[in-house]
This record gives structure tokens, sequence and C-alpha cells, in this order.
């Protein structure tokens, strides 16, 4: 049977939008899993409606992000309950791709290019409430009117509106770090590594900011810092006591990568031998403020490592 026109033509006019869904659910979920989820449970609903319902639909991306939006909200209610449960910090899960995500059309590698989405962006995000979050993120990063908002989350425009505005001084007082220039990123990167290779505690130190933090996330699957380590005498105490247990060889054998569009590592996992432990796969990226490292995130729990290219 020759394809139905309509079915391919609406076919066509989704994948058009998909890229832009799935930068709405990731910020609003903080999970490649639950964003892809909630896009293809917005495909379906489409697809369930009848020719005359689709006909009503003036502007699809409009309906899509609305309907995304509520499927990302309710994502969010039952997280709630399972962030309970996690072990340690909880970080959201790292798109990782190629150092110039410039040479690629990757969805995943489109939607990374924005600031927003950068870890210190997202970390604070996650904080929020989820009305607070799905009201700031579809209204300040992709323009959903406060009206439909407010359908999406059972309450009028007008508190739609103070949901957004409390986010909105949540972000402004919590100041995550402004994404840098890639190449200042990297060049704070080799000195870093470089003075941790030599064991120049001081050199780490200067290069750190003196209220740095150091977060990990595991779910208790891996090896990392379960609390928050701050201050940048005791994360370059860490992290050298970090190379004298597995060696050397772990910190050459990591490849640079992008981590939510900032440069970071990417550390294989490796087999002990000798006097050196076994060592657990990790990402890492960081972010920097006046020219100094601020924050250290510490990927390793596998459930969030899947996506990896090795």
């Amino acid at each position: 049977m020759p394809p139905d026109d309509s079915v391919t033509k609406r076919t066509d006019e989704f994948s058009a939008v998909r890229t832009h869904l799935l930068a709405v659910a990731y910020r609003l979920t903080g999970s490649l899993a639950d964003a892809e989820d909630a896009v293809q449970e917005t495909w379906l609903r489409l697809a369930g409606l009848t020719e005359t319902r689709r006909e009503d639909i003036r502007d699809l991306r409009a309906w899509c992000t609305t309907v995304v939006g509520r499927v990302c909200l309710d994502r969010l209610r039952s997280a709630a309950a399972r962030r309970e449960r996690y072990v340690g910090t909880w970080l959201p899960e790292p798109i990782v791709g190629p150092l110039d995500t410039r040479a690629t059309d990757d969805p995943m590698d489109v939607v990374v290019r924005d600031d927003a989405v950068r870890l210190a962006a997202m970390v604070v995000l996650d904080a929020l409430p989820p009305r607070q979050r799905v009201a700031f993120v579809l209204h300040d990063a992709f323009d959903v009117p406060f009206e439909e908002i407010g359908e999406i989350l059972s309450c009028s425009a007008t508190a739609a509106r103070q949901h957004a505005s409390r986010a909105r001084r949540t972000l402004a007082e919590a100041d995550p770090p402004p994404r840098v220039d890639a190449g200042e990123q990297l060049e704070l990167l080799e000195r870093f590594t470089q003075a941790m290779l030599s064991g120049d505690i001081e050199a780490m130190v200067a290069l750190l900011h003196p209220e740095a933090r150091l977060v990990g996330d595991s779910n208790g699957k891996a090896k990392t810092v379960r609390r928050v380590v701050v201050g940048a005498d005791k994360i370059a105490r860490l992290l050298l006591g970090l190379l004298a247990s597995y060696g050397p060889d772990f910190v050459r054998a990591a490849r640079p990568v992008l981590v939510n569009g900032d440069p970071g590592l990417h550390l294989p996992a490796k087999s002990g031998d000798g006097r050196y432990r076994d060592l657990d796969e990790h990402v890492q990226t960081f972010a920097v403020r006046d020219g100094r490292i601020v924050a250290l995130y510490d990927i390793v729990n596998p459930d969030k490592l899947t996506r990896v290219p090795r």
C-alpha cells in the first residue's frame, strides 16, 4: 500500500520541531531518558488525534511544547520521590559529545549549544520545585504565554506568573557561573591537570576559587565524594590523595570532551594492577568564575553514563 500522505506530512512536521522539544524536555527534567520519553509521548498524543482535531492545531510547535510541558511536570513530580532515596548528591544526566559540536547535527549536540544548558545552570534549575521550574523554563526560555502555562499547572495565569517570578529570584540569588570561552576553559583545565600530575598543591590551590565546590554523583554505585567538598585547599588535597591511590595513568588516559557544552573529561574505567585500585568510569566538567575553577562536577553513576561515546 502507498504511504498515507497525511501521516507522512504529520511525521515531517513533528520531526521539524523535535530538537526544540528535546531542549524543552531536558531543561525541565535534567534527564536524557525522561526528555526522550516525553518527546515520544508527545508524538503519540499527536498521532492519536482525529483528523478534525489535528486540523484545529494552528501552531504545531506551540501545541507540542504545551504537551511536553505537561508530561515533564508529571515526571518531575514522580522524580521528587525517587530523589529522596538517592544516595549522595544528584546531578543532571550529562550530555557528552565531541569538543566541536558544530561538526554534528545530532539533536542533543544542538541542544547543548544553548548557554542555559551548561551544568552549573542545570544544577540550580534542579533545586526548584516542579511548578516553578516548569513556569520559568517555559516562559523565560521558550516564550510560552502564562495563560498556557497556567493550564499546564492547573492554576491561573497570575499564579503561573508568580511561580516563574519566584524561580527567577532563586536563580538570581544562586548566581550560577556564566559560560566562559572554551579556549580559556581548556587552558585552565590543562594547567590544573599539569599541576596535579606534578604534585604542586600550591599551583592547584591558586587555580581554584577560594569557594570552589567538588560535587560527586554516584547513587552509591561507584566511587566519588558522597558530600560536597568546599574549599580550594580541601579539594586540592583530596585530588592529590586520589592520584596517589590510582596512579597518574588514569589522569593521562582522560580524553577531552564537551559536557553540556563546556570542556570536560571522560575517564574510562580501569582495572587495578599492582598497588593501584580499580577505577570507575567518570565524566567530569567544571565551571569558572574570575579566571579560576569554582565548581567541579564528577558524575560516576553508571545509569547516567550509558550514552557516553567511547
